[in-house]
């Protein structure tokens, strides 16, 4: 059976973007393997449940194949199961941030011509 380290099994179940982000996070303790915080050098094995947060959110998955290359999406989705809870769970997060209004970012820089003549309307009301 070939042993594969944890950050190379997470960089080809495309769960980070690049190898070194998967160390980060398991130096961070965003991934957990079986219940306990996970290395990344810790050899994956068949079997294991790990949780892993990443900007996608918190996922629960089964590990069902091992493989040291990343490949396409695709193939990569087949290395692991996500257990339902986890995936109404992220769902449900999404739904949650797609409700959630967006607010204008606040400009850089001094105020324009029309911020001004806010600012002054303000300051006359109070």
């Amino acid at each position: 059976m070939p042993r594969v380290r944890m950050d190379k099994w997470l960089w080809a179940a495309r769960f980070f973007k690049t190898r070194s982000l998967a160390t980060r996070a398991c130096e961070l303790g965003r991934v957990e393997s079986n219940g306990q915080g996970a290395k990344a050098a810790r050899e994956v094995r068949v079997g294991d449940l790990l949780k892993v947060k990443n900007e996608g959110g918190e996922f629960h998955v089964e590990v069902l194949t091992l493989s040291e290359m990343r490949g396409p999406a695709a193939v990569a989705q087949t290395l692991y199961r996500e257990t339902e809870a986890s995936r109404e769970l992220r769902l449900k997060l999404a739904e949650e941030r797609k409700a959630m209004p967006h607010y204008e970012a606040s400009r850089e820089g001094k105020p324009s011509k029309r911020d001004r003549r806010e600012i002054d309307r303000l300051r006359r009301r109070g």
